[in-house]
């Protein structure tokens, strides 16, 4: 089994920032990449960022330049810093983590979410 617990989070005034951090834990077997996605209401589910095993990342277009995501391999965590943020960044933030599990295939799995909410 594979937990997936984020941190973080919370309420801001546009413009401010905030950091996300999660963890996956449990018997991994490989761990390829973590990342963020997030879901407003009524919104589908939307890429925020990711970052593979070997660094390689990957970011929404609406967060370019502004969001930052780095990881700790070891630790098998991911954090997201969150600048200059906007309104329409509020969403619940997902953190997945793609992993393998022997003997099970390659999947990811997702934790629970944790509300950003950016006041104008």
């Amino acid at each position: 089994q594979v937990q997936v617990l984020e941190s973080g989070g919370g309420s801001v005034q546009a413009g401010g920032s905030l950091r996300l951090s999660c963890q996956a834990s449990g018997t991994i077997s490989f761990n390829y990449g973590m990342g963020w996605y997030r879901q407003a209401p009524g919104d589908q589910r939307e890429l925020v960022a990711g970052i593979t095993t070997a660094g390689v990342t990957n970011y929404g277009d609406s967060v370019k330049g502004r969001f930052t995501i780095s990881r700790d391999n070891a630790k098998n965590t991911v954090s997201l810093q969150m600048n200059s943020l906007k309104p329409e960044d509020t969403a619940v933030y997902l953190c997945y983590a793609d992993v393998i599990v022997l003997p099970r295939p390659r999947r990811n799995y997702w934790g629970q979410g944790t509300q950003v909410t950016v006041s104008s």
